[in-house]
């Protein structure tokens, strides 16, 4: 039998009754907390130590190229889901699909005549600079 990854606590709703917390708290018959367990909660503090290290860092910025890469294959370009049966016609369609994220990646990059001028900001990023809030680091910068 599998370890189970999280301890549930339940209260009931009379048991809440002189918390001070209880106006944030969700309405109905019963309140449930999850806690992790103790081996899965010290991973989890292991691996955040981990990350403040400036070598995982360094590391991470590759994957994490890769991973937005496969995200957008996958999200951007339907690629969870192949048009056609057979292996051989759905390594077409993966390689085309390839070919065109390049072409894509490749048509906005900064033309080397100087010509280049970058999309308007978009409404949420206007909404994050009028209220001097940084953007998410994945956020693709347009200047």
């Amino acid at each position: 039998m599998a370890e189970p990854t999280k301890v549930t606590v339940r209260f009931d709703a009379r048991q809440c009754g002189r918390c001070p917390e209880r106006a944030k708290c969700t309405p109905g018959p019963f309140r449930s907390l999850y806690f992790p367990t103790r081996r899965l909660h010290e991973l989890q503090t292991k691996n955040r130590a981990d990350q403040q290290d400036a070598n995982w860092r360094r590391l991470y910025e590759r994957r994490s190229g890769a991973e937005g890469t496969i995200e957008e294959f996958t999200d951007g370009h339907r690629g969870r889901r192949c048009r056609y049966r057979g292996l051989a016609k759905t390594h077409v369609q993966h390689v085309l699909t390839a070919l065109a994220i390049n072409v894509e990646r490749l048509s906005l990059q900064e033309p080397a005549d100087g010509s280049y001028r970058p999309r308007p900001p978009t409404a949420f990023q206007q909404y994050l600079d009028a209220r001097d809030l940084p953007r998410p680091l994945w956020w693709r910068q347009g200047k």
